[in-house]
């Protein structure tokens, strides 16, 4: 009973108000709170996230190992229908659910529609870097390359090949060195 007294008698000292006049007007306060915030928001919507069909997020496409870089750049975001692609070392990635980062008005959105290897192994976003040409790299920037692929095979699904003119006199060779052997292979049988 003394912590009311003591809270009547401190509203009084403070506010001048009886402390049923302090409640009265307290409740009234909430209630045309509770009336206003009613007015511009429907019941319950406030709380709800707005999801829009225009980032749904689609089954991968699978476009096979023979697309050219004029066929990828029609997957760059422009259009909400296609799937959002990108290629590092040749190998295309479905990044439609990270649009926020590749799509449109993106910071990455350069990348969208094309192989990025080069650009993202130098950290750059200059138009020429835009290209899977990795010759001349040094080692550093070979690494930076291979822990961007690393993310990207562990984050999004690849669905494609690309038929490159920018590949590597040793990744010509090794590919060359892999149909000797495949041939050898089916001459022994």
């Amino acid at each position: 009973m003394s912590l009311w007294t003591s809270f009547a008698d401190s509203t009084t000292h403070y506010t001048g108000l009886s402390p049923t006049a302090f409640f009265t007007i307290l409740a009234m306060m909430i209630v045309t709170y509770k009336i206003v915030c009613g007015m511009f928001v429907a019941g319950g919507d406030y709380m709800e996230v707005k999801r829009t069909n225009e980032y749904v997020i689609r089954e991968p496409v699978q476009l096979g190992d023979q697309v050219t870089e004029e066929e990828l750049s029609a997957y760059d975001g422009k259009d909400p229908n296609k799937p959002l692609l990108m290629a590092i070392k040749g190998q295309i990635y479905d990044v439609s659910r990270s649009r926020m980062f590749y799509g449109p008005g993106g910071p990455y959105a350069l990348f969208a529609g094309r192989d990025a290897s080069r650009a993202l192994a130098l950290m750059s976003f200059d138009p020429k870097d835009l290209t899977g040409n990795i010759q001349g790299l040094s080692n550093s920037e070979l690494e930076t390359l291979q822990d961007w692929e690393y993310k990207f095979m562990e984050k999004y699904v690849k669905v494609g090949q690309l038929v490159s003119s920018h590949r590597t006199t040793q990744e010509a060779g090794q590919e060359s060195g892999d149909k000797n052997e495949n041939a050898q292979g089916n001459e022994a049988e």
